[in-house]
Formats: structure tokens, sequence, C-alpha cells
């Protein structure tokens, strides 16, 4: 990891970067970026190619990254046969470095008995899938800290820019983007609802804002749903169908399903579709394609996907660390939405204050120099970073004018 970001370093200083006298640092990767992420485009489907050109302008995803492929099904349910072929193909065109999908499609959201996303991470294998209300294969990248999946486990996390019209992609797409570093103020709504048989993850809330509370406002409800409210960040509830989802105002960024079987039909579910969250001003969502059952693991967990989004991780990181038995499961949503990534530099006197929420937990150590080149020396400098915001002080020793944060 050094090594990489003293060759951006040394880049800079050969391409004529300019810095200002405000002291520069360079954090350890925290999150994917655009150039770890392949997006999947149909040819066949004229909003396919609609969506993936617009993402890819916004996102700035190279264009080696742009993966074409073609299929005419327009049923919610693929064959594993004609997977076979799509996903061999993609499989062939992806660049080794990729470490995620993004699929360009509502329908379909199945292969066979796995959710789409879930086969397009992990290749079809039927040990995802379950027989009679069984545990499924759990994934490697449950919990995890790694922000290389493909290189550490052979899994690219997948989810799909979803949706019936490009309008709504579009407005899906543009609020993932003003997520980026906004460090949104807003609510976690944990409802616990009379829905007994949905209501599983309710025995999770007490403890969640018990860890959470001083970090965002965390509010639990004992009601089926919510209306009228303009500051939903997270929303997480179990029910059927959600009613005044027209009443709420979401903040760029945000998260919400509701735990029943047939959320992620996104077309053609007897349920509410997990696409409805999206309309309705959410920026990322998740469902299941087929029965489940009422098992946690087949669905996020609230204070996992909430630990690692507000750890600086990307909206397809958080959300896929949250599941533990995925292979049911479609993913929809803008995939590098970041809320609380990045970090900002300020000096006071002899003071440097570098303020981030994009650090994981854990204890870091800083190196200096004088030069964008090096040589960096490592200081007798170690700090301990938190969940959440930190703001951290430093003595400008020596003035140095560049530093890199590296895990100690």
């Amino acid at each position: 990891m050094f090594r990489l970001i003293f060759l951006f370093l040394l880049l800079c200083a050969h391409t004529g970067i300019a810095y200002s006298e405000t002291p520069q640092f360079f954090l350890p990767k925290t999150s994917l970026d655009p150039a770890d992420l392949a997006v999947i485009v149909n040819d066949e489907d004229p909003l396919s190619r609609q969506i993936a050109e617009y993402y890819q302008k916004r996102r700035n995803i190279p264009q080696e990254n742009l993966i074409h492929v073609r299929f005419r099904s327009k049923a919610g349910i693929m064959t594993r046969s004609e997977f076979a072929r799509i996903k061999t193909d993609v499989d062939r065109k992806t660049p080794k470095s990729v470490q995620a999908f993004a699929l360009t499609w509502a329908t379909p959201y199945r292969v066979d008995c796995m959710s789409i996303t879930a086969a397009f991470a992990f290749g079809f294998d039927e040990k995802f899938c379950s027989h009679k209300c069984s545990p499924t294969k759990p994934s490697a990248y449950f919990n995890s800290a790694s922000t290389t999946p493909y290189t550490n486990f052979k899994i690219r996390p997948t989810m799909a820019l979803a949706g019936l019209n490009f309008d709504s992609v579009k407005a899906l797409i543009d609020r993932g983007i003003e997520a980026d570093g906004s460090h949104p103020s807003g609510t976690a709504y944990l409802l616990s609802t009379s829905d007994k048989p949905r209501n599983v993850r309710a025995v999770t809330y007490t403890h969640l804002i018990q860890t959470f509370s001083s970090m965002l406002e965390m509010k639990l409800i004992e009601s089926d749903f919510i209306k009228d409210k303009d500051d939903v960040l997270f929303y997480f509830t179990g029910l059927v169908n959600i009613p005044d989802l027209g009443t709420l105002k979401f903040r760029p960024g945000a998260i919400a399903d509701h735990l029943t079987s047939f959320g992620g039909q996104l077309t053609d579910s007897g349920q509410m579709s997990s696409l409805r969250w999206l309309e309705a001003g959410a920026t990322g969502s998740y469902g299941t394609v087929v029965e489940p059952c009422n098992h946690l693991a087949k669905f996020p967990d609230p204070g996992v996907v909430m630990y690692w989004y507000l750890a600086g991780n990307s909206l397809i990181e958080a959300y896929w660390k949250s599941v533990q038995w995925p292979g049911e499961g479609i993913f929809i949503g803008e995939p590098l939405a970041k809320p609380y990534g990045g970090y900002s530099v300020r000096t006071e006197n002899d003071e440097i204050i570098l303020r981030t929420q994009a650090l994981p937990p854990g204890t870091y150590g800083l190196l200096g120099a004088n030069s964008v080149v090096g040589p960096y020396q490592p200081e007798t400098i170690t700090f301990s970073v938190h969940l959440g915001m930190n703001e951290l002080h430093f003595s400008r020793l020596d003035k140095m004018a560049y530093f890199v944060v590296r895990i100690h």
C-alpha cells in the first residue's frame, strides 16, 4: 500500500500538480472508487445502454470497465444456461483490477434460484440457494474490512442501477453523487412493527441505539410506518407493504429496506417491490427474490450497514458486508455513493488539524516529508481513530508539508 501511495506521489511531482501551503495528507484506501467498478450493459436494451452511458460519464468510469453483453430476456428470471453464457463473456472482458460490478437493468432480477446480483458476485452456485428454508452458503465478505473483495475473496459484489425508466435512474445516480462527502445530518428510523414474522430484526435495535446514538440521531419507532419526515437517512422495517413513502424526504445517500419475502422481485412481486424505496428517494435498497424464510442472516444487518457506511465505505461495500447469506437477495441503488468519505485539513498556529470519518477504527502512524517525492520519515506519532468523525491534531514538526497515514 505504501509503495502505491509513493508511486502516486511521484506521478504527481512529474505531472506538475501544484499544492497550496496547506499540508497534504495521503490516507490509505478505505473504499472502492470508479476505477474499481465495472458497468455491465445489455446492448439489446435501450434503457440499459442509456443508464450505462450516463453513469459512466457522471462517475468517470474507465472506458475499459464498460462491459457489453447481449440478451433479449424480458422476464424476471434468467435461466442458468443463459447466465453461464453471459458470465463467461463478462469474465473474459473484465479487467483483473475490477473489484465490483454495477448492472444496468431491473429485469432479470434472478438467475434460477439466486438473485442476479449474487450470481454475478459469486458465479451461479446452488449452495447459495435455500432448500425448504435451509441456511445457505455464507459470504466470505460479510463484515469484512476488505477494500478489495475480488483480490481477497474472488467475490465481486454487485448492485443493480435499477429503475423502470431513465428519469428515475438518472435521479438515483445524481443523488448518489450528491451524497459524496456530504456528512449528512439525518435520522436512522428503526421500526418495530406488528408483523411478528417480519419484525425479527427488532431484537437488535436497542443495542444499535446504544452503539450509534453518539454519532447519529437514532429513533426506535413502535409502529408499522412513519410519515411526514424530512430527515430520513436510514429506514429499516419489516412489513409486506410500506404506507406513506410519498410523505418522506430521504437524504442523499439514504439506505432503506423492508424485510419481507419477495421485495426483490422488482417488477412483478405480489408484495411491495424494493424499487419503491428508490422511487421515494432512497439511494440504496435490498430485497429477496425467492422465499427466504425470516432468517436474519438473509437480510441486511442494520448495525453492520451503519458501521461500515459511517466508516467511509461506499454504499455497495457497506450493504454487501451486512448480509451473511446474500445468495437470494438483490442489492439495488447507486453503488459508489459515499456520504462519509473524504477529509479536510487546516492549520492553526503550529498545529495541523485533520478531520475525517473515512478511516476504520484502529491505530495509525504518520510519516512526513518536505517534498512530495520524499523521502518519508517515520514520525514518532501514532494515533487512534474511533468510529465516526475524528478531529486529529498534529504539531507541525519541521514544518513538513506532506504526510502519509498508514495502519500502525
